[in-house]
């Protein structure tokens, strides 16, 4: 089995890691030191505490062109979704008629209403493809829908170490069963990861989303970590509010949330003295998600005529901090 890596970061080196464990040959679609540390060391993970740390690697082809890592079974998209749109054009050469490609990838994706959506069915969200670039580079019938619920972080470039979480959701965006989708299951099950097959994998998105669109955003805006989020009773209520809102729209597309905002706001304060990742991604200077975490929400809610005053706010003033740091494009 032949599996590349677009972006062996945290995530994509954790995935990539296990993957080549379970027998896949693996390539890497990597650059900068990223890319020089793999071709010198491979692909390493630690794991332990203290004193029971352990390092190892394996081998992996790296490379920063396509051409050179050919045809691909499985591609593992786990990039920032700000860098798909110029990554996307260039991938072709790993992809041959039956390759199946994995989008790794936080919030709304490029393909959400893919064989779904009702009257939003094929709609392409302006917000996370703009140009049709992406959907036009990868074959629609590529796709196998993903959501991730695992933790890693990379201290070094090529050197991962994984978290507990390791829970992996697959799924067709049409909800339909395939061959495909269960052998790629067993694949992601035989490297130790928790696999859940979902008959609807844009519903299992939007739940993800819900908690993510809104601490990520306001803690980018903040510095501050999740317990001092929720600890301010006003940004709490606001909080509180781009959540129903949130939660009116994914009613209005066929992705339900049956958990309560006062339920999930408890999962996100038991956390504590969390660092989302846009926070992380702030402080290291690096481009923000808000269009696939925020953005999307807003259009969406746009397309089926209810009015998001909360989002629209969250999603301007955490644009403008972005622009003015240099972390988010100017408008044209």
């Amino acid at each position: 089995m032949k599996v590349c890596v677009v972006g062996v970061g945290a995530i994509g080196g954790t995935l990539g890691y296990r993957l080549s464990k379970a027998g896949c040959e693996l390539s890497g679609l990597a650059r900068g030191k990223t890319l020089a540390a793999l071709r010198e060391k491979g692909l390493r993970l630690v794991e332990g505490m203290a004193e029971s740390r352990t390092e190892a690697a394996v081998a992996i082809r790296a490379s920063d062109t396509p051409e050179e890592l050919g045809p691909q079974d499985l591609v593992i998209l786990a990039v920032k979704a700000t860098g798909l749109g110029a990554l996307a054009p260039g991938l072709n050469p790993l992809l041959k008629p039956d390759t199946v490609v994995v989008p790794a990838m936080n919030g709304i994706p490029w393909w959400f209403f893919q064989g779904f959506g009702e009257a939003l069915e094929g709609r392409r969200l302006r917000s996370v493809d703009p140009d049709g670039i992406i959907s036009a580079s990868i074959p629609q019938e590529a796709i196998l829908g993903c959501v991730l619920h695992i933790g890693a972080i990379c201290p070094e470039p090529g050197l991962v170490e994984p978290l507990p979480l390791k829970t992996i959701i697959l799924g067709e965006p049409s909800g339909t069963s395939s061959a495909r989708l269960e052998a790629t299951a067993g694949l992601f099950a035989r490297a130790g990861f928790d696999v859940k097959l979902s008959g609807s994998i844009q519903n299992d998105i939007w739940y993800k989303l819900w908690g993510n669109m809104t601490m990520n955003p306001i803690s980018a805006l903040t510095g501050a970590t999740m317990d001092r989020i929720l600890g301010d009773p006003l940004v709490e209520e606001y909080c509180r509010k781009i959540m129903i809102e949130a939660k009116e729209v994914g009613e209005r597309i066929g992705c339900s949330i049956g958990q309560s905002v006062e339920d999930r706001l408890d999962v996100s304060r038991a956390l504590g003295a969390f660092k989302t990742s846009m926070l992380q991604d702030v402080e290291a200077g690096k481009p923000l998600e808000l269009d696939a975490l925020v953005g999307a929400v807003a259009e969406i809610g746009d397309l089926v005529g209810l009015e998001t005053p909360a989002i629209d706010t969250l999603l301007g003033l955490t644009r403008l901090s972005a622009r003015v740091a240099g972390l988010y494009p100017d408008a044209d």
